[in-house]
């Protein structure tokens, strides 16, 4: 499967094996919701809820008037799949109600074509409220916290973005 990091390569044993609530991973391969939704499911919660948004998750073809080519992301991995743990404990630990079982988040590295995600997010909760918060709060504190860099090619150049979220503190 290509450069997948290790927490990537066997994510199902892991969860099985490991009984693991949480799964973070950084891959240079495709991204897939189902897969993540599946690494969530439990059957003591009445709902997954997923990021995976135009703007946020997935490459536009177009921002601030300028025709976008693709995205190129590069990351300080060990690092970055760090903070990500990091962020996954909080809210299991409760950070956005205390309903909140699973979680899995990845981030896509390299080139990212038009259309396709570049991060996704599910979370399996007993209730749909804290659901949809962890989810706001992953995606946010991610781009708030993870050393992650995203490179914005256009049809006419490209700049390095920094996230309006970042927080170097």
């Amino acid at each position: 499967m290509g450069n997948l990091m290790e927490s990537e390569q066997q994510p199902a044993a892991a969860a099985v094996d490991g009984g693991s609530n949480s799964h973070v991973f950084i891959t240079r391969e495709p991204l897939s919701l189902d897969r993540l939704m599946m690494q969530v499911a439990d059957n003591g919660c009445g709902a997954i809820t997923t990021f995976s948004g135009i703007g946020l998750g997935t490459t536009r073809d177009h921002f601030e008037g300028r025709e976008v080519v693709r995205l190129e992301y590069e990351a300080y991995e060990p690092m970055a799949l760090k903070e990500m743990e990091r962020i996954a404990q909080e809210v299991l630990d409760g950070k956005c109600g205390r309903t909140v079982r699973r979680v899995a988040c990845a981030h896509r590295l390299g080139v990212v074509p038009l259309g396709e995600a570049s991060v996704i997010i599910a979370v399996a909760s007993e209730h749909r409220p804290e659901g949809f918060d962890a989810c706001r709060y992953m995606i946010d504190t991610l781009k708030a916290k993870v050393p992650i860099w995203k490179k914005e090619i256009y049809a006419d150049g490209s700049t390095w973005k920094a996230n309006k979220e970042w927080d170097p503190s």
